[in-house]
């Protein structure tokens, strides 16, 4: 069992080294790839954190960061969708600042996965968010990543690539949140 925190924004300045060291840990075979560069993951986590609604959970085993997840509302008119290559109704899509909330990152450091750390991170993260829903990307080359968010109650609503350079396709995820 893991002991989780809930943080928000007014946290972010003191969590930032933190979630930057485990980013670079998770993700330390990658980093040849720009995309997933620790400077380009440092530009996103300053960006996600700023915003309204920017909420953070860590999950510590006996004082050692086991990994976190955040996310934060999409505002009106979310940039969000606009990679969205999948045709969906467009109300599917509209953003009122209060509908979805977008989970942006969801990482456990390699001696906990298999623990339940990661769905225990998600559940805390998700558990009190008044959204009535929920979107996720996962990178189409992982699909036991997207796999293991279908157990968890995601489903795919479509081919997503964001309109930032040497973007990689992605799965976009809905799960409905409350009830």
């Amino acid at each position: 069992m893991i002991d989780i925190q809930h943080h928000d924004h007014h946290d972010a300045a003191t969590l930032r080294p933190l979630l930057l060291d485990i980013y670079a840990e998770v993700y330390k075979d990658v980093q040849d790839d720009p995309f997933a560069s620790v400077d380009r993951f440092a530009q996103g986590l300053d960006g996600w954190s700023s915003r309204p609604g920017w909420s953070c959970v860590i999950g510590y085993d006996q004082g050692e960061a086991v990994g976190y997840a955040y996310g934060a509302p999409l505002p009106q008119g979310a940039a969000w969708w606009r990679g969205l290559i999948t045709t969906v109704p467009s109300g599917l899509v509209e953003e009122t600042g209060e509908r979805t909330y977008a989970l942006s990152e969801l990482m456990v450091r390699l001696p906990w996965r298999g623990t339940s750390a990661a769905k225990a991170l998600h559940d805390a993260l998700l558990a009190s968010r008044p959204e009535e829903r929920a979107t996720l990307l996962v990178e189409q080359n992982h699909p036991k990543v997207r796999a293991l968010y279908e157990a968890w109650g995601w489903h795919k609503l479509g081919d997503l690539r964001p309109r930032m350079e040497g973007a990689p396709l992605f799965d976009a995820m809905l799960l409905p949140l409350g009830s």
